[in-house]
């Protein structure tokens, strides 16, 4: 007889699991645990991220004003008293300071405002100020000798008191602030003369210098971001989606097809400063293109959105399965009939995704503006297209990265204001897509 080898002990029932089920079942759970805490990991991060940003920024949506009644003196602003508008223009915004002066010595004596050791109490307004009321007399001549009621900003030190960036302590050691000009701003808040609201300036008004931190906004910024997204839509979209359709549906696979879509990998993998230095060199030294435009950075944006929506176009066209073809062409329709009726349509969500990704993507992009002058201090609106399209300006990125080269803390708060800005457009062109590929999304 032969002997019966041994067999490995099995379970008595299918309901009882053995050492390696068990020892797989762990296994899975562990993996479980490793997803769940890299989801938990990722998620603190980005919260974290965001709470800084937060923290940081949304002081910057809120803004301290006093309120002051200026004497318009006639002997300052028209001694010839004839109101001849040229007269009036000719006195500089320098020559409104001392108005600014009185205003605040009368708002101290009508409230009765006592500060031992008190110096230069006008200085805790804006230099905005002059040019402000500068504005209002040139635009009202017939008001020259009344007094009006002004709303200045403050100064960024008296803003960032407020927001408890700025102490009592650290104003001995400032040249820029004392003490006594604190208290002043404490005893004008008393009074209602003083109060924080929010600072619709911050996102409609221009740039402004290191002298005036305080009125620096993101309008020029925002228009220029908008005229760049502009041109990069009217461009990439109808050349990428072009160049897509005939690379999938017409062109014959060769070669060169084969060169083609392996430079088109590629080159949606170089980085972004890399199209900055062909921007430099094709669009502004060669082709005499202005500086700092957002003509030029539009297109220097559009060489770098192409690739992008050349590959998600040819992923939306591949997902049409090939039976909606081969059904057109079976009832008598062209190829192009077959491809523009049938195929574009269910590949049109997609397309649409893909496209507001890449224009996402070019909105965030800072490198390759750098490079073609879109760092310069611009605080003048540009026009109407198109006309605005060759006028200076700048974008969102480059503003944030120049509010962060500078000294004044403000500007480091408004930096990260216009991250939360930047940020919400980003948000709504994401939220924009997805409602678009659910609103032309068909299943077959």
């Amino acid at each position: 007889m032969t002997a019966i080898p041994d067999t490995p002990s099995r379970p008595s029932s299918i309901l009882e699991a053995d050492a390696r089920t068990r020892k797989r079942n762990a296994a899975e759970k562990r993996f479980r645990m490793y997803g769940l805490g890299a989801i938990f990991v990722g998620l603190t991060a980005l919260v974290l991220l965001l709470t800084s940003i937060l923290m940081q920024g949304l002081p910057a949506f809120q803004q301290s004003y006093v309120t002051l009644e200026v004497p318009l003196l006639e002997d300052t602003l028209d001694p010839s008293g004839e109101r001849n508008i040229d007269d009036i223009a000719g006195v500089i915004s320098f020559g409104y300071n001392g108005l600014i002066e009185q205003a605040v010595e009368d708002a101290i004596e009508t409230q009765g405002i006592e500060i031992e050791g008190l110096d230069d109490p006008a200085e805790i307004v804006s230099n905005q100020a002059a040019a402000q009321v500068r504005r209002f007399v040139l635009a009202n001549p017939e008001r020259i000798g009344t007094s009006e009621t002004f709303r200045f900003l403050t100064t960024s030190r008296v803003d960032q008191y407020y927001k408890g960036q700025v102490t009592m302590a650290s104003a001995e050691r400032d040249s820029q602030i004392s003490p006594q000009q604190l208290q002043l701003a404490e005893a004008l808040a008393e009074a209602g003369l003083l109060e924080q609201s929010f600072n619709w300036n911050f996102v409609t008004q221009p740039d402004a210098s290191d002298q005036r931190p305080e009125a620096a906004g993101l309008g020029v910024a925002i228009l220029g971001s908008a005229y760049m997204m502009l041109i990069v839509l009217c461009l990439a979209l109808p050349i990428g989606v072009a160049a897509s359709i005939y690379l999938e549906e017409f062109a014959p696979t060769n070669r060169i097809t084969d060169i083609i879509e392996v430079n088109i990998s590629n080159l949606a993998a170089v980085p972004s400063i890399v199209f900055g230095i062909l921007g430099l060199a094709i669009f502004i030294n060669f082709a005499g293109l202005p500086q700092s435009a957002p003509i030029v950075g539009g297109l220097v944006l559009t060489l770098m959105t192409l690739p992008t929506i050349i590959i998600s176009t040819r992923a939306s066209l591949k997902s049409v399965p090939p039976s909606i073809r081969d059904a057109a062409l079976g009832v008598g329709a062209s190829k192009m009939q077959a491809v523009f009726h049938h195929v574009l349509p269910l590949a049109g969500p997609g397309i649409l995704t893909g496209t507001i990704i890449g224009l996402a993507q070019a909105l965030g992009e800072t490198a390759p503006l750098l490079l073609i002058g879109m760092v310069a201090f611009v605080t003048e609106y540009p026009d109407a297209p198109p006309e605005g399209f060759f006028d200076p300006a700048t974008a969102l990125p480059v503003q944030v990265y120049n509010w962060t080269q500078r000294a004044d803390p403000a500007f480091a708060e408004r930096a990260s204001g216009a991250i939360i800005v930047l940020l919400v457009f980003l948000a709504i062109m994401n939220i924009t897509a997805i409602l678009l590929r659910r609103r032309f999304e068909r299943r077959w």
